[in-house]
C-alpha cells in the first residue's frame, strides 16, 4: 500500500446509530481511518455532497438493504486527495486529486477520509475544485442517464442538422434538475422546466439554459405545458412521486418506429410502486407513450465524461449552500428541508 504521508490512526466523522432523528440523529466522533483493501484507495476527503437518498436512508425508507449495519457514516458523493493507494491498482498514485461515488453499504462520505473503489473514482483535473466535483456523481449521472434513455446524443455528428427534440424537466432547480437542463442544452434539446425556490430557483434555472421556466405552485406550472406550444419528445421526472401519468400523457408526441424505436418516454427519477407496473404495462404492450422507472448504475466512464465537461466549462455545479464538517447537521437539516437551489456541499 503505497501512501502520500503519513495517515492519522484517528479521524473526525459523522455518523447516525439509529433510524430517524433527522438532523438531531447525527452525532460527532471519533474512529479510526479506514484502510483500502485490493482495488480501493483511501481519500482524504475535501468535500462531500448531500443527496436526498441520505437522509431517506436515516428515515428507514430503503430498509432492509440500506444501511446495511449501524452506526453508519452517511453520504457517498466526494472529492479529495488519494491518500493510499490498496494492491492490484494501476493509474492511481499519492497526491491525484479525484472524484469518487463511495459504495452505498459502506458509506463514510462525512468523515475526513474514506475509502472509494478505483473502478468508481475519476480524476480530478486542475481547475475543478473539490466543490465542483463533489456534485458530480449521483445528480450529474443521473441526469445523464435520464437524457441518455430518451434519445438525447451528446456528440455534433448524431445532432448537426436534425431539428431540435423538446424536451420537459420537472423540478430543475434541484440537484439532478439544474445538471438535466445544462445537459439537454449541451444535446441540443428545447428545454421546458417547471421548478420551485421562488426568484432564485426560476433565475437559476434560466442560468442553466431553460428555454422556458415555470413556477410549479402556479396553474401554469401544474399543468406543465410548454408555453410556446410545444409537445414533449420526453421528460425528465426529478420531482417526488405524486404527479399522475395522466397528466404527462396528453404533452407527449406521439412515438413511432420498429421495435419501440422513438417512442416519446418520461423517466422517473422517484418511482412508485404503481409506477413499475405501469412501465411494465407499457413495455408489454409496446406502447408508443411510455413511463420509464430510471435504474441508476453508474459507471466511471460516466463520470469521467461530466468532469470534463466541467474542465472544459460545459457543464456547472450550481452550489445552494457549503457548511463545515462541524456543522453537518446544518446541511442535513437544509436537505431534509428540501428545495434546495443546487447542491449542498460539506467541506472538511
Amino acid at each position: 500500500m503505497a501512501e502520500a504521508a503519513e495517515v492519522p490512526r484517528k479521524m473526525r466523522a459523522v455518523q447516525y446509530d439509529a433510524y430517524g432523528g433527522g438532523a438531531a440523529g447525527l452525532k460527532h466522533v471519533e474512529v479510526a481511518v479506514p484502510k483500502p483493501k485490493k482495488g480501493e484507495l483511501l481519500l482524504k476527503l475535501e468535500a462531500a455532497s448531500l443527496n436526498p437518498v441520505d437522509w431517506k436512508m436515516q428515515k428507514g425508507m430503503l430498509r432492509p438493504l440500506l444501511p446495511p449495519r449501524l452506526p453508519y457514516i452517511p453520504v457517498t458523493d466526494v472529492a479529495g486527495v488519494v491518500a493510499a493507494v490498496g494492491s492490484g491498482i494501476d493509474g492511481f498514485k499519492p497526491g491525484d486529486e479525484v472524484v469518487a461515488l463511495l459504495n452505498a453499504f459502506s458509506g463514510g462520505g462525512l468523515a475526513e477520509y474514506a475509502v472509494a473503489s478505483a473502478k468508481l473514482t475519476a480524476k480530478r483535473p486542475a481547475g475543478v475544485s473539490a466543490a465542483e466535483a463533489a456534485g458530480l456523481p449521483i445528480a450529474a449521472i443521473t441526469a445523464l442517464k435520464s437524457l441518455r434513455s430518451i434519445g438525447a446524443k451528446f456528440d455534433d455528428e448524431t445532432t448537426a442538422g436534425k431539428p431540435l427534440a423538446n424536451v420537459l424537466i420537472t423540478a430543475a432547480s434541484g440537484g439532478v434538475g439544474l445538471y438535466a437542463v445544462q445537459l439537454a442544452k449541451l444535446a441540443g434539446l428545447h428545454v421546458t422546466a417547471t421548478c420551485g425556490g421562488g426568484a432564485r430557483g426560476m433565475d437559476a434555472v434560466r442560468g442553466a439554459g431553460a428555454d422556458e421556466v415555470l413556477d410549479y405552485e402556479t396553474p401554469e406550472g401544474t399543468a406543465m405545458r410548454s408555453p410556446s406550444g410545444r409537445k414533449y419528445d420526453g421528460v425528465v421526472h426529478c420531482a417526488p412521486a405524486g404527479v399522475r401519468w395522466s397528466a404527462f400523457k396528453p404533452l407527449l408526441l406521439s412515438g413511432g418506429g420498429k421495435g419501440g424505436k422513438n417512442n416519446s418516454k418520461v423517466v422517473d427519477l422517484t418511482p412508485s410502486f404503481s409506477a413499475y407496473l405501469r412501465a411494465a404495462m407499457h413495455r408489454v404492450t409496446r406502447a408508443r407513450k411510455r413511463l420509464v422507472p430510471l435504474f441508476m448504475w453508474p459507471n466511471k466512464a460516466e463520470l469521467e465524461f461530466l468532469v470534463g465537461l466541467v474542465k472544459d466549462g460545459k457543464l456547472k455545479t450550481v452550489v445552494d449552500s457549503r457548511y463545515p464538517l462541524g456543522d453537518a447537521s446544518k446541511a442535513w437539516e437544509k436537505s431534509m428541508e428540501g428545495h434546495p437551489t443546487g447542491k449542498i456541499i460539506v467541506e472538511m
